[in-house]
């Protein structure tokens, strides 16, 4: 594709080129978090007027999505996902052993791969063992966590997903927080993670989803919810 800029105070026009790139499907891996911390109760309640867990919201957020195969299995395995005792320590490598096997069968098929990753614990800090330079696939996150506390520390686990993503992402992985114990901003951040990796801006310019109230003056302005940020820097 060839675009001709026409300058504003001479006659002088630039040229330049947009070199034409391959958009591959992809194949993506979910994986979810089923510590006990998974069972917390959120601010949103079900059909039934009871609290949803974590992880009943997170089954909700991840058949919002479409599968395009094995769509009964899929679904099946999202409704059987329970946690009744705590998983250990946090390790990731296996995680990403996995992740790059089959992230070798997509790339023989000219796909790219992706893993979601739902992470739910504040009191273990994730880690792995993964060289530097094999990034064979593309990592997002989405972390629910709770405030900081004795046995809570949400922002160094922040911070070692962030380190995770950028450590074995092949093209640019998103990471969303919430402390709300709100389904709905679970929603939202499975809705922006839909967007196709070699399409995203870095995650710094994203300003979607909006919100469609009317913003009120600081002076008017409510605290809807009193969860503490994680912060992002």
């Amino acid at each position: 594709m060839e675009v001709v800029v026409q300058g504003e105070s001479s006659d002088v026009s630039s040229k330049y080129t947009l070199n034409p790139s391959r958009i591959c499907n992809e194949d993506i891996l979910l994986c979810v978090d089923v510590d006990v911390e998974s069972l917390v109760e959120m601010k949103s309640t079900g059909s039934n007027g009871r609290p949803l867990t974590r992880l009943d919201s997170i089954k909700q957020a991840i058949l919002m999505k479409e599968f395009s195969s094995e769509v009964e299995s899929a679904v099946a395995a999202v409704m059987g996902l329970s946690a009744t005792s705590s998983c250990g320590p946090a390790d990731l490598t296996s995680l990403f052993q996995i992740a790059s096997h089959e992230a070798k069968k997509s790339r023989a098929q000219n796909r790219i791969f992706r893993v979601i990753l739902i992470y739910c614990r504040s009191s273990a800090k994730p880690h792995h063992q993964w060289p530097i330079n094999r990034k064979l696939f593309t990592l997002d996150v989405i972390y629910l966590h709770d405030k900081p506390g004795p046995d809570n520390c949400p922002q160094e686990v922040y911070d070692a997903l962030v380190e995770s993503l950028e450590h074995v992402s092949e093209y640019e992985g998103y990471i969303h927080e919430s402390g709300q114990g709100l389904a709905r901003v679970l929603y939202r951040h499975m809705c922006v993670l839909l967007s196709h990796p070699q399409q995203r801006c870095p995650q710094e310019y994203v300003d979607i989803p909006k919100s469609l109230t009317k913003k009120l003056p600081a002076s008017e302005t409510m605290p809807c919810d009193d969860s503490v940020p994680v912060s992002s820097q």
